[in-house]
This record gives structure tokens, sequence and C-alpha cells, in this order.
């Protein structure tokens, strides 16, 4: 007579029970962590995810920050090795890639929300200022997306001449700038100012139409095009 083997770990029922929740509801009911440890399992087949997901949340305190720090932040919780590190980059980055998939064959003037929601979604986390350009067609549908640079976004960092390069590259008819401030504020300051108003007349140079400055802050942006400043 073969034994029954009652040695499972403990938690195997807990995960099946976590997939099934979500198979049944998707995200709709489910606690942040119950979505960490959700994320955690396919990553930790042999482990008990859900003391690692709090933890995660000790850390990082939002599932936003835990998607926005980097890899070096994340590998400093206990049971996040750089597999797993990785893996939650990438869902990070397969939602940007998402977004960013979205903007395709729309009128960008006429869908402010998708173009926020893509912007925030690549810009709001960073930590450093990144100064990104949309170049759009005759249509104002995309063409590519750029980022030009990356650190603190003045008037001798962005290059008008390069600008203008990119924007004939890519035969475009308007560009959207945007970038973002870290420190969450959302009022453009006098060098962002002084930063449309340059980027517009080196645009003018070659007849492309500056469509909108957008400024990420916080949960929300500040779109120059908006508030008539353009």
């Amino acid at each position: 007579m073969v034994e029954k083997n009652d040695n499972k770990p403990s938690y195997l029922g807990h995960r099946k029970r976590v997939k099934a929740k979500y198979k049944n509801s998707g995200l709709d009911g489910m606690l942040d962590y119950e979505i960490l440890e959700l994320l955690l399992i396919f990553s930790q087949p042999r482990k008990d995810t859900k003391p690692i997901a709090r933890d995660l949340l000790n850390r990082f305190k939002t599932i936003n920050s835990v998607l926005d720090a980097d890899l070096d932040e994340l590998m400093t919780v206990n049971g996040i090795s750089e597999h797993t590190a990785l893996m939650i980059k990438l869902y990070k980055d397969i939602a940007i890639f998402y977004l960013e998939r979205g903007l395709y064959q729309k009128d960008l003037l006429s869908s402010p929300q998708a173009v926020f929601q893509y912007l925030k979604a690549s810009l709001k986390g960073s930590k450093d200022e990144e100064f990104k350009v949309l170049f759009l067609d005759n249509a104002n549908q995309l063409l590519a997306i750029e980022t030009l640079h990356t650190g603190t976004v003045n008037k001798s960092a962005i290059y008008p001449r390069k600008l203008v390069e990119r924007a004939l590259h890519h035969h475009a008819n308007g560009i959207i700038v945007a970038h973002n401030h870290p420190s969450g504020k959302l009022q453009p300051s006098k060098n962002d100012g002084a930063i449309t108003k340059m980027i517009k007349e080196a645009l003018q140079t070659v007849e492309i139409a500056l469509l909108d400055h957008v400024i990420i802050g916080g949960n929300n942006y500040y779109s120059f095009h908006e508030k008539g400043l353009l």
C-alpha cells in the first residue's frame, strides 16, 4: 500500500488560490501584496512569495514604486535575485511598449489622454529628467519616438540643430516634446518656457510645427498646447 504524501509545502494551496482569484476576476479585488505575490510566483516556483511581496511593499510602499525601482534597489530586498528583478523591470517595460504601440494611427492632438498615459508610464518613475520627442506626420499620427536627452533639461542641454535634424530624418510635419519633473512639481519653470520658445523658433526655419510641450509631474501633466501657450 502506497502512503499518501502529506508533506507538500503549505504555500502551494495558497498559490493555487491566488492564481484562481486572478483567473476569475482579474486584478479587481486583489490586494497590492497579492498582485506582487502573483507576479513573483512565475519567477520563483518553489518559494512562498507572500513574504517577499510584503517586503517589497514595506521597502517601496507602492506597486508603482516597486516597478520604478532600479535593479540594484530591487535586489536589496531579501528573496529578490537578479533574475526576479529583471522580470519585474520587464513587466513595466512591456506596459510602456503596449501604451506606445497604442499611439500609432491616432490623431494625437485629439487624443491627449493616450499621450499622457504613455508619457506618465515612461517618464514618471525616472529619477532623472528625460527629454522625449514624438515625431508626427501631417495627420498628427505618430512616426517615431526618441529620447534626446537624459539629465537636467535646460537650454544648454537641448540642441535645436539635433532636434531639427531628427525631425527631418523622420519626415515629420510636427513634433510633441515632453519631459518630466522628478520632484513631482507640475508648473513649468522659466527655463521650460525658454526651451519651448527656442524649439519653436528652430522648427519654424524648416516649416515644422511644435504641436505641444508636455510636462509630467506627479500623477498629472501640463500641456502648453492646452494652456494656449503655443
